[in-house]
């Protein structure tokens, strides 16, 4: 990622989040209390910060259009520096302050938290879409308005199946061969491994040795050989974006033949900055549109971006703005439903407000969102993009669930 706020304007951003309007002057009753735990200052801070950006640009405009039935919306933004410890220590006193619900962060506050929240009812909102979160048995409070990262790692392996493969070649003289690369012990990278292994039997890949690639790495040359060892037809990268670059541009210097697909976060708009020619026909998943692009509640974005965060250049907004906006535009529409029901308690939210959805569109090319009592998984549709000519362009949709209905009904849910 390639902006920094500097340190006096991210103070200035947290504290401008902090006096969203307290009270309505309609009808003076008491804000709706909202949390937010966000990283700009720690290891994530590279797209935390775009991350956070969104949340408050999204809450603004959730006043604007009147709050929850009325109410305003106070926001309580909290940088916890993607420290657990931190994570742990902010939450409580998001509950000190009474909030309704939280919009978390990624992997690390979202696991930390998980049992906890569970325990106290509390409806939480992350950017971490493991796919063990989706179980509503396990973690009926842990939501995201995204398709988690096993249904997306399913459906773009399945995608280069579809579209590549049969013009390789190869193609009905041998089995395709796959290799997994990403960091192995974080929680994100290692999240799909066992859901994209399982699609690979079923499609009939021969599966090569997984290569360990550091997240902060910047030289894979050695992963990149043994994957021209094993003669790999495609390598699923699952870490960020600045190790997936390194990545594709070691590919692409050793000239390995093979093709390339990407897990979310490492498939945004400073992929093809970063990697360059090594990123032509390079396919990815996003679980919404890209910052810019032509679809519906696009123009919102970006007019709330202009107007609140003007210190920020347009051009240097990201993906993860509308992934932020996304799960407060649900979040948003499952309290209204709470609240019109009488009921704005956190089993209330979640029963009478999100497990309510069916196919509820919030725009943003982000897939209608079903959540029930018994699967939080929103949709088994999957928009698989390419980049052409530097540029994100739609390959392909994959619905899993049509495709699969038995394994997807009896046999995926929760990882």
């Amino acid at each position: 990622m390639n902006f920094l706020i500097p340190r006096s304007k991210r103070s200035a951003i947290l504290i401008t989040l902090l006096l969203v309007i307290g009270f309505s002057p309609v009808t003076g009753t008491a804000a709706i209390r909202i949390g937010s735990l966000v990283d700009v200052t720690g290891g994530t801070s590279d797209i935390g910060r775009d991350y956070a950006l969104g949340i408050g640009e999204a809450i603004h405009y959730i006043n604007d259009k009147g709050g929850i039935n009325g109410k305003k919306v106070k926001l309580y933004q909290f940088d916890y520096g993607y420290r657990i410890p931190e994570a742990l220590a902010k939450y409580k006193l998001l509950k000190r302050l009474r909030v309704a619900a939280v919009l978390g962060w990624e992997s690390n506050d979202t696991d930390a938290l998980s049992s906890i929240i569970t325990q106290d009812k509390m409806p939480y909102l992350s950017a971490f879409h493991a796919a063990h979160l989706t179980n509503p048995e396990k973690t009926p409070f842990n939501l995201f308005a995204a398709t988690d990262y096993s249904t997306n790692a399913r459906a773009a392996i399945t995608a280069w199946f579809d579209k590549n493969w049969p013009k390789h070649p190869d193609f009905g003289k041998r089995k395709p061969r796959f290799v997994a690369s990403y960091e192995f012990g974080h929680p994100y990278c290692s999240a799909p491994i066992r859901a994209i292994k399982d699609q690979a039997k079923i499609l009939g890949f021969e599966i090569g040795p997984d290569q360990h690639v550091d997240l902060s790495a910047i030289d894979n040359k050695m992963q990149v050989l043994a994957m021209k060892d094993f003669k790999t037809d495609l390598v699923w990268h699952g870490n960020t974006t600045l190790s997936v670059s390194a990545t594709l541009r070691d590919a692409y210097a050793l000239e390995l033949d093979a093709n390339h697909i990407v897990n979310s976060w490492g498939f945004d708009e400073n992929l093809p900055r970063l990697a360059g020619k090594a990123a032509e026909g390079v396919m990815g998943v996003t679980t919404n549109a890209f910052f810019g692009d032509d679809v519906p509640m696009m123009g919102t974005v970006v007019e709330f971006a202009e107007k609140y965060s003007p210190g920020v250049p347009i051009e240097k907004r990201l993906i993860w703005s509308i992934r932020a906006w996304a799960n407060v535009l649900a979040l948003w529409e499952a309290m209204k439903r709470a609240d019109k029901a009488g009921d704005l308690t956190g089993p209330g939210i979640l029963k009478k407000g999100f497990e309510t959805f069916s196919s509820h569109d919030i725009g943003l090319r982000v897939p209608p969102l079903t959540y029930t009592d018994t699967d939080h998984r929103i949709a088994g549709k999957v928009t698989i993009y390419e980049i052409k000519d530097a540029k994100f362009q739609v390959l392909e949709v994959v619905d899993l669930k049509n495709r699969w209905p038995d394994k997807w009904a009896k046999e995926w849910l929760g990882w």
